[in-house]
C-alpha cells in the first residue's frame, strides 16, 4: 500500500463525521474535528525525517537545551563585540535587536516548554536553560559599557543613517536598561537587582495562595448547610465561592469563608507593594504606577485615573438598573429578601439570562465544534486580510504532544508564520488560556523575513471518536480572543523583533484580541460557520439572535466590577496607599466604585492574582476594550467582512506592532485624539448599541 492510499484509509477510519457530510467541512475544520491519528508520523516513517521540538534538531532529547543555550551565548558574545567595536558597520539598533532575538528565541522557547511539556525531563531541562539565559540577560542589563554605547548613539547619532523608527527602538532598548538602574551608581544598581528578585519571590508566594482552599470547623456553619461542604470529620474545606449554588445561605458561607482575610497573605501583598514602591523610587519614579504606565497608551497615572472616574460616572445609572433587576428576581425567589449581596450576582445573572433568552449553553455547543470555529476564523481572516489558515503535517518529534496541531498562515503561496495550537485539556497542563511568542518576526540582513512562531494554549474538551470538541460560548470567545493575539503576531511586519506583534504596551496588545470577541458574537459572522457537528445544520436563527443580546445583558454592572479592580490596582501602587491595610483600601474603593457594599471581614484583593502579573496595568483591560469598541463601530459594525476596512486595520495598526508610540499609532488609525472622555464614551456607546438584526 502506498503512502497516499494509506493516508486516505486512515482519514476515513479515524473520523467521527458522517461521510455524507464530509463535503461541508473544510480541511481546517476536518483537522480540528478529528481525533489525532498516526497520520502525522507517516512522513517520517517513509522518508526518515525527524527533528526536535519546534523543528530544532537539538531538541530531540532534553540535553539539546544545553546546546541551544551554548550556541546562543556564543553568538551573543560575538554581537557584544560588534557593539563595542569602533569599526561597526551596521546600525547599532539592528545589532542590539539581533542580540535580543538570539537570546529571546531560546529563553521564550524554554519558558514555554517548562510550562507545557508533559515530560518532566524536558520541563526540567527547559527550566535550567530558562534560568541560565535569564542570568546571562541580567548580566547584559547591568553592562554599563553596552548601555553607554547605545546611549551615545541615541543622543548623538549613529555612524549609519537611521530613521525615526530606528531612533524610537533605540530609546526603548535604553528604557529597558534603565529599568534595571544601569544609569545609576553601583550601590543603587545592586539594590534594584535585589528588589527585582525579591518582588518575583514574594509575588510567586502570593500567587500560590490566591487559590488555596480555606478550612473551617463544620460546627461554625449553619446546621442546615453543613452537609453541603466536603471535608473529613469536623474540618470543612471551602475551595471556591459556591457562586452557582441555588441556596443563598451556601453562597453566603462560601463567599465569607473563601474571602475571609488572611494575615499572611495580607503581609505578602503589603511586602510586594512596598518593594515595588521602593524599586520605583530607586529608578527615579515617584510611584510604581508612574513606572508602569510610562510608554503606554495611557502615558500617565492621571490619564488612567480620569478614564476610570469618567467611566464609572457614566455607567453608574445603567449599573444601578442592573442591580435593581437582580434584586427584583431575588425577591421572586425569596419574598423576604431585602437587599442584593455580592454573593448573589453571579447566580442571579446566570438565571436571569437563562430565563430571558430561554437558552442554555448546551443549546449552543453542538453548533460550535472546534473545527467549525476554526473554519469561521479562517473565513474572517480571508475576508479581512486575504490570508488563510492551513493545517501543516509536522515532522516527527516537532510537537510536544500528539494533540497539538501546526497551522501555517498563508498569503497566497507565501507562509507568513506558524501557529502551534495546543488546545485540549490534559493533566498537569496549565489551566489558563494564553498566547506565547516562540520566535518574533524581524527583517534579516539578507532581506528575508524571519517568520513569527507562536503557540496558543487553551483548555478545551477533548474530542472522542464519536464527538469533536464542543465549545461553550465562553470558550468560543476565548478562542477568538487568543487567535486575535496570534494574528497580531502573524501580520506584524516590523523590522525589529523587539517590537513585533504583541511586544508592545499592554493597553495596546489587548486591542486586537478583544476586537475578535466582537466577531465571535455577531450574527452575520456566527451564521457563516456555526453548524451542527452531526447533521451540518446551520445554527437556528433564534439562537443567533439571542447570543449577542445575552452577552450585552448586565454589561454595565460587569464593567463596574472591572473598574473597581482597576481602581484598586492603581491606588495600591500610588501615593494614595498609606497608613491602611489593603483590605481597608479595597473596602473604601468598593463603596466608591461599585454598586454593592463591601462585606465586612472579607478581602477579595487577597485572591486577586492579577495584582502580580498586571501590577498597575489592570486598567489595560478596560482601555483596550474601549479602543476595540471604537474600531468595531467605526470600521466593522456595518460589515464585519469589509476587506477595505480589514486592509486598513492590518496595514495601519497590526503591521506596526510596537514600533511606534502606542497612542500615536492608535490616534493615527482612528483619526482622532484619545482622551479619557472619548475612551469612556466608546465603552458606553458599546453598552447602549443595539444588536444587528
Amino acid at each position: 500500500m502506498n503512502l497516499r492510499v494509506l493516508r486516505t484509509k486512515l482519514l476515513t477510519e479515524h473520523c467521527f463525521i458522517n461521510h455524507r457530510n464530509l463535503a461541508s467541512w473544510s480541511s481546517v475544520a476536518y483537522a480540528f474535528n478529528s481525533k489525532p491519528s498516526k497520520i502525522k508520523s507517516l512522513k517520517s516513517q517513509f522518508l526518515g525525517e525527524t527533528t526536535g521540538i519546534f523543528g530544532y534538531r537539538e531538541l530531540q532529547e532534553p540535553y539539546g537545551f544545553y546546546l541551544l543555550k551554548e550556541n546562543a551565548v556564543r553568538k551573543a558574545d560575538l554581537l557584544i563585540q560588534e557593539i563595542k567595536s569602533p569599526h561597526r558597520k551596521r546600525k547599532m539598533v539592528r545589532v542590539f535587536d539581533e542580540l535580543s532575538d538570539t537570546l529571546c528565541k531560546v529563553a521564550d522557547l524554554a519558558e514555554f516548554v517548562r510550562i507545557a511539556h508533559p515530560q518532566d525531563r524536558f520541563s526540567y531541562a527547559a527550566k535550567e536553560t530558562s534560568v541560565s539565559i535569564s542570568s546571562f540577560v541580567e548580566e547584559l542589563n547591568t553592562n554599563r559599557e553596552l548601555y553607554d554605547k547605545l546611549k551615545q548613539v541615541a543622543e548623538h547619532g549613529d555612524v549609519c543613517s537611521v530613521d525615526p523608527i530606528d531612533e524610537y527602538i533605540a530609546h526603548l532598548f535604553l528604557f529597558d536598561f534603565e529599568q534595571s538602574g544601569i544609569h545609576l551608581d553601583q550601590e543603587t544598581r545592586e539594590k534594584i537587582v535585589a528588589f527585582n528578585d525579591y518582588i518575583l519571590h514574594v509575588g510567586s508566594h502570593f500567587m500560590n495562595k490566591t487559590l488555596s482552599p480555606r478550612t473551617v470547623l463544620r460546627s461554625q456553619l449553619p446546621e442546615s448547610i453543613r452537609h453541603c461542604f466536603s471535608g473529613d470529620g469536623e474540618a470543612v474545606v471551602v475551595s471556591d465561592l459556591f457562586s452557582d449554588s441555588k441556596n443563598e445561605l451556601i453562597r453566603e458561607a462560601g463567599y465569607k469563608i473563601f474571602l475571609h482575610p488572611d494575615r499572611q497573605q495580607e503581609e505578602l501583598l503589603q511586602e510586594l507593594l512596598t518593594a515595588r514602591k521602593r524599586l520605583a523610587n530607586l529608578c527615579g519614579f515617584p510611584t510604581y504606577v508612574d513606572r508602569a504606565v510610562r510608554g503606554s497608551m495611557a502615558g500617565t497615572p492621571d490619564f488612567v485615573h480620569e478614564f476610570l472616574r469618567l467611566l464609572n460616572e457614566k455607567i453608574k445609572p445603567k449599573a444601578n438598573k442592573d442591580y435593581s433587576a437582580m434584586l427584583k428576581f431575588k425577591q421572586e425567589l425569596n419574598k423576604n429578601a431585602k437587599s442584593l449581596m455580592p454573593w448573589d450576582v453571579a447566580f442571579i445573572v446566570s438565571k436571569l439570562k437563562q430565563k430571558e433568552f430561554d437558552v442554555d449553553s448546551s443549546d449552543y455547543s453542538p453548533y460550535f465544534s472546534l473545527g467549525a470555529c476554526m473554519d469561521g476564523l479562517n473565513f474572517i481572516f480571508k475576508s479581512l486580510y486575504n490570508v488563510t489558515l492551513q493545517v501543516v503535517e509536522p515532522a516527527e518529534g516537532e510537537l510536544w504532544h500528539d494533540d497539538v496541531r501546526k497551522v501555517s498562515v498563508m498569503e497566497g503561496s507565501e507562509v507568513l508564520g506558524y501557529i502551534y495550537c495546543d488546545f485540549f485539556e490534559r493533566s498537569q497542563k496549565p489551566n489558563q488560556d494564553c498566547h506565547f511568542t516562540i520566535q518574533g518576526g524581524r527583517l534579516c540582513d539578507d532581506g528575508t523575513y524571519q517568520k513569527p512562531i507562536v503557540v496558543l494554549l487553551l483548555n478545551l474538551p477533548n474530542p472522542s471518536w464519536s464527538q469533536p470538541s464542543l465549545l461553550t460560548t465562553g470558550m468560543v470567545d476565548n478562542l477568538f480572543h487568543e487567535m486575535g493575539h496570534a494574528m497580531h503576531s502573524m501580520l506584524a511586519r516590523t523590522d525589529y523583533q523587539h517590537v513585533t506583534g504583541t511586544r508592545c504596551s499592554t493597553d495596546l496588545a489587548e486591542v486586537p484580541s478583544v476586537l475578535m470577541e466582537y466577531f465571535a458574537s455577531d450574527p452575520r459572522v456566527v451564521t457563516k460557520f456555526a453548524r451542527h457537528f452531526k447533521t451540518g445544520e446551520v445554527i437556528p436563527e433564534r439562537l443567533v439572535s439571542k447570543l449577542q443580546s445575552c452577552k450585552k445583558k448586565f454589561s454595565a454592572s460587569e464593567t463596574q466590577l472591572q473598574v473597581l479592580y482597576a481602581a484598586f490596582d492603581q491606588a495600591c501602587h500610588s501615593h494614595n496607599f498609606v497608613n491602611c491595610s489593603t483590605t481597608d483600601l479595597f473596602a473604601q474603593l468598593q463603596n466608591l466604585y461599585y454598586g454593592l457594599p463591601h462585606v465586612p471581614n472579607t478581602a477579595w484583593q487577597l485572591r486577586f492574582g492579577h495584582l502580580v502579573g498586571y501590577g498597575a496595568k489592570y486598567y489595560s483591560y478596560l482601555m483596550s476594550r474601549a479602543i476595540a469598541s471604537w474600531i468595531w463601530h467605526e470600521y466593522f459594525k456595518n460589515d464585519p467582512f469589509n476587506h477595505r476596512a480589514g486592509k486598513k486595520y492590518r496595514n495601519e495598526l497590526l503591521a506596526h506592532g510596537g514600533s511606534k508610540p502606542p497612542r500615536l499609532l492608535v490616534e493615527s488609525f482612528l483619526g482622532e485624539k484619545l482622551t479619557p472622555e472619548s475612551l469612556s464614551d466608546a465603552l458606553v456607546k458599546d453598552m447602549n448599541s443595539e444588536s444587528v438584526k
